[in-house]
């Protein structure tokens, strides 16, 4: 026998011949034990009595096993432990994780929201900042779900409404033509109402600093953005665009800082601007609702869904592996000693690897380079509980806190501004006040450099909202139609469904139109929005959807390394992340409350009553 162990003097004695341990004194300390039948540590820490029991019991069983004995840690070290693993968590979080909350908190301070922001704060003052903090919970709320499905699942929720819909076992053409294509054109026109309030807003913006620009000119100088979306690369493949990222990241925080400053140098009453997020008798006076339930539907967007759940798809912490094999040189790197051989070899590769990128974006893709796609959702499996469990609590934690921290934030700072300007300050006014009259106030009573500074916080909104809506056009196109056209030619006929009406619309009306336009078509997302919600909601609380498969790793007694084998043979449990009743009740209940503000627009719209 020969210790394995020595502390303050007892020594632990291992007996090889016999496989087991032969004396256990009582420690005089907390000690940690690793049993290799269990594959893990017993309990982490534990008490002397506990420990001595588990030794006997190990020792009668003739389990090998290590005792390790362990002092315990100061206070100190423990401190310093829990310091260091939550700056690791951090650290990961931040390095691998953001990015997707950042990406859909653009959809919802795009300059549809500017337009209902500025006509709330003109004509009820602080008011209906409740109705913005309601309306960001929803939003935090049913982004999660969207986020949910589609870690856990690894489908967007466009590509569950194919498989709910599209090949039913039972009256399949009636389901595809009364529940699925319907639904689709829905999203469609959503994405377009979305698209139209961006080309619109950034055309304005153009026009505010370029005051000659005539306002349908400024539509299709904005329409460029596309060419920025193809050179970033396909944000909705498997491996996360970190350029696109950083791209939508950069445009957001420029909004934000612009609209602080301008904020900063306008006279704001801050008590009654924080009374403003408490409910009010002033949300159900006569056209307060109906701007509340704008101020709804350009909050809560349908096609920022469609874009969470498809990005909360991807895999954001395996290593970026090459797309294809390396092409291989005639020449080795020692055989080209010259350096012209070096330069002509280098520019060889560059113009190969550019060449392979953008015929893999032109590129058609054909059902042999994919797998066999499924009709229906027994037909496949969701993702490993590893991949779950690695991004799930990041991907909800970044998609709370953007939405939070950048959406609700700065719709709310529109509406204060609004509400300073028209409602308590230097102009006030009963009718409803829009970009333009924002802008113009802004410049006449603060000065030429917080108006530019408004336009340049309006075009990033706009650009920005304007590349995700293109991108939610994508997902929305390839989950419920499956288009086998390249990512190109998707993206520009995205695009131009917006950018014609936008034009039309533009060259139509004009300034005075633009406004009222703009409200409208938030309306108009608000009543779409209940028809995109009830799938996500219903698909989040189904256990069959949302369970993840454990796998079951058994040791076998007397392996000397942790670790196992996987029985495939045998059935294994089920891990299920659906929502609870809470959760359900609380998705049912906005559900409901949304279903009721479309019942009141329609019959206000129907008596002639809307603005």
């Amino acid at each position: 026998m020969a210790p394995i162990q020595s502390t303050e003097g007892t020594k632990v004695w291992y007996c090889k011949q016999k496989g087991r341990h032969c004396t256990v004194p009582r420690p005089p300390l907390w000690y940690s034990v690793p049993c290799l039948k269990y594959g893990a540590d017993v309990s982490p820490w534990l008490p002397p009595r506990l420990l001595t029991t588990i030794c006997t019991t190990l020792m009668s069983t003739n389990v090998p096993a290590k005792i390790l004995a362990k002092p315990q840690s100061t206070r100190t070290q423990r401190w310093k432990c829990r310091l260091k693993s939550a700056f690791s968590t951090v650290f990961n979080h931040a390095t691998k994780h953001t990015g997707v909350g950042i990406v859909c908190a653009v959809a919802y301070f795009d300059p549809g929201n500017w337009g209902v922001d500025l006509a709330a704060g003109s004509e009820y003052g602080y008011k209906l900042l409740f109705v913005i903090l309601l309306a960001g919970l929803f939003a935090v709320f049913l982004q999660i779900l969207a986020s949910r499905l589609g870690c856990v699942t690894g489908l967007d929720l466009a590509s569950h409404c194919r498989l709910l819909f599209y090949d039913r076992p039972e009256h399949k053409l009636l389901y595809r033509w009364l529940v699925h294509y319907p639904l689709y054109v829905l999203s469609e026109i959503a994405i377009i109402s979305t698209d139209l309030a961006e080309l619109l807003g950034s055309a304005i913006a153009l026009c505010m600093i370029f005051p000659k620009l005539p306002l349908w000119a400024g539509v299709l100088l904005t329409a460029f953005d596309v060419l920025f979306i193809l050179a970033l690369g396909d944000p909705l493949r498997g491996r996360p665009v970190r350029m696109f990222e950083c791209l939508i990241a950069a445009l957001v925080l420029s909004v934000l800082i612009c609209i602080a400053i301008i904020i900063a140098k306008v006279n704001v009453e801050w008590s009654d601007a924080f009374e403003g997020f408490l409910p009010s008798k002033t949300l159900f006076a006569e056209g307060a609702l109906y701007t509340s339930v704008g101020i709804l539907g350009a909050t809560v967007m349908p096609h920022s869904l469609f874009l969470g759940s498809a990005l909360a798809t991807q895999d954001r912490i395996s290593p970026n592996l090459p797309k294809g094999p390396l092409h291989s040189s005639s020449l080795s790197e020692e055989s080209l000693e010259r350096p012209n051989e070096k330069l002509v070899h280098h520019l060889r590769r560059l113009f190969q690897r550019t060449f392979d990128s953008i015929s893999f974006t032109f590129r058609v893709r054909r059902e042999t380079e994919d797998m066999v796609k499924p009709k229906c959702h027994a037909d496949r499996e969701n993702n490993t509980l590893v991949f779950v469990q690695a991004h799930l609590y990041h991907g909800i934690f970044d998609m709370a806190i953007s939405l939070l921290g950048f959406a609700v934030i700065i719709n709310s700072l529109i509406l204060i501004l609004a509400s300073a300007v028209f409602y308590y300050g230097y102009e006030k006014t009963s009718d409803p006040a829009g970009l333009f009259d924002a802008h113009d106030i802004i410049q006449d009573s603060v000065g030429k450099a917080a108006a530019l500074l408004f336009a340049l916080a309006l075009l990033a909104a706009g650009q920005s909202s304007s590349i995700i809506a293109t991108v939610a056009g994508q997902s929305v196109s390839e989950g419920f139609l499956q288009w086998k056209v390249s990512p190109v030619v998707r993206r520009l006929l995205t695009r131009l469904l917006g950018l014609i009406p936008s034009m039309v619309v533009a060259a139509a009306l004009g300034r005075p139109g633009i406004n009222t336009l703009l409200v409208a078509s938030q309306v108009a997302l608000a009543i779409i929005l209940p028809f995109i919600t009830f799938p996500l909601i219903w698909l989040t609380s189904c256990k069959k959807i949302m369970s993840v498969r454990k796998p079951e790793v058994t040791l076998e007694p007397g392996s000397e390394t942790e670790g196992g084998t996987c029985n495939p043979e045998r059935a294994l449990p089920l891990v299920d992340f659906s929502s609870g009743k809470i959760a359900t009740g609380v998705g049912v209940l906005i559900w409901l409350i949304m279903v009721a503000a479309n019942a009141y627009v329609i019959i206000t719209l129907a008596m002639g009553k809307g603005d």
